[in-house]
């Protein structure tokens, strides 16, 4: 079912697929970026292109910095690819330094602004079609992130804010200070990751009160016009190929439900995993984290497909484990 996004009604010509790169730069160590890093991204930018993704999704910690370092270097070697890209990043997460400086969470004006130079100077660039905030920071001082939104917006440095991760309370509590519209809201959703559903069909019942997806959250970016983006959105390949020893019933019988129904559309399992997404209302955008070219292909498969309501619930139900109440 073709769906006009939301970051599409906000002029962002924005594919419904994103490729995520969390994978590449050559791993999360600290050797440095090599020709041959450099050139798996160019693999799976054509693979991209040919399949009519033209959104990239990075975070300043993927592989230590390297992603965007190793995004920087096919840039500069293929510099019209600026103008075909849409470039998104994500900051505010630090990572472990020493027993005396944690992994912890930075929404600090100095820590923003330092992240975003950084962002920038790796990907080679002037400025950042969309810039998130990285999971949430529990000392968040909204007047803090708006300030620093400002100076990055008014300098032409970040085009367009969002947010990873958040309830729709986080997000109106950064909009009391903030400015600029928030605009996407990147959680974990799929097949295996089902807590975004549940909150939604477990209202006013007592099954299903463990999740700890916040009730709301999906009809709020809906009625705000919030991009959802759904990270690990093919479940780590569960059910499109990967080794099954040891996974459940309800991720057995999901994928071979996965192969049935690629089989009788003629698409592949990829593609059958991410229009589950596709075929939600909310206009989902899967964020997909594969470098291989062939699986970037085979997930732009998933705009061609055409799930009945009867086939959506079928899905659901059989990765839920159980029967509809």
């Amino acid at each position: 079912m073709s769906r006009i996004l939301p970051l599409n009604k906000r002029g962002i010509a924005a594919n419904p697929v994103v490729l995520g790169c969390m994978g590449f730069g050559g791993g999360w160590n600290q050797n440095p970026v090599t020709a041959d890093d450099v050139k798996q991204l160019h693999a799976a930018v054509d693979a991209a292109l040919e399949a009519g993704i033209n959104m990239i999704d990075h975070a300043d910690i993927y592989t230590f910095g390297k992603a965007e370092e190793a995004f920087g270097k096919l840039l500069k070697e293929r510099p019209e690819l600026r103008d075909q890209l849409i470039l998104q990043s994500k900051c505010g997460i630090r990572l472990y330094e020493s027993q005396e400086r944690p992994q912890r969470f930075d929404f600090s004006k100095e820590h923003i602004l330092r992240s975003v130079d950084g962002i920038l100077g790796r990907l080679g660039i002037e400025s950042l079609d969309i810039l998130l905030l990285h999971r949430p920071d529990p000392l968040v001082e909204p007047e803090d992130v708006a300030e620093a939104f400002n100076e990055l917006h008014q300098s032409g440095k970040v085009k367009n804010f969002g947010v990873s991760n958040m309830s729709e309370g986080q997000i109106r509590f950064l909009r009391t200070a903030v400015q600029q519209p928030l605009i996407v809201n990147q959680i974990e959703m799929s097949l295996l990751k089902l807590d975004w559903l549940n909150s939604v069909v477990h209202v006013n019942q007592d099954k299903g009160r463990e999740s700890c997806f916040p009730e709301g959250t999906i009809e709020y970016c809906r009625t705000e016009n919030i991009q959802l983006q759904a990270w690990s959105p093919l479940a780590r390949g569960l059910f499109s190929g990967q080794a099954l020893e040891g996974q459940s019933e309800a991720v057995v019988n999901t994928a071979a439900l996965v192969g049935e129904l690629a089989e009788r559309k003629g698409t592949t399992r990829e593609a059958i995993v991410l229009a589950f997404l596709l075929r939600h209302p909310a206009g989902i955008q899967p964020v997909i984290g594969t470098v291989n070219p062939q699986r970037i292909l085979a997930c732009g498969e998933a705009v061609k497909v055409e799930l009945s309501r009867e086939e959506w619930y079928q899905l659901y139900v059989t990765s839920r484990g159980d029967k509809m109440p």
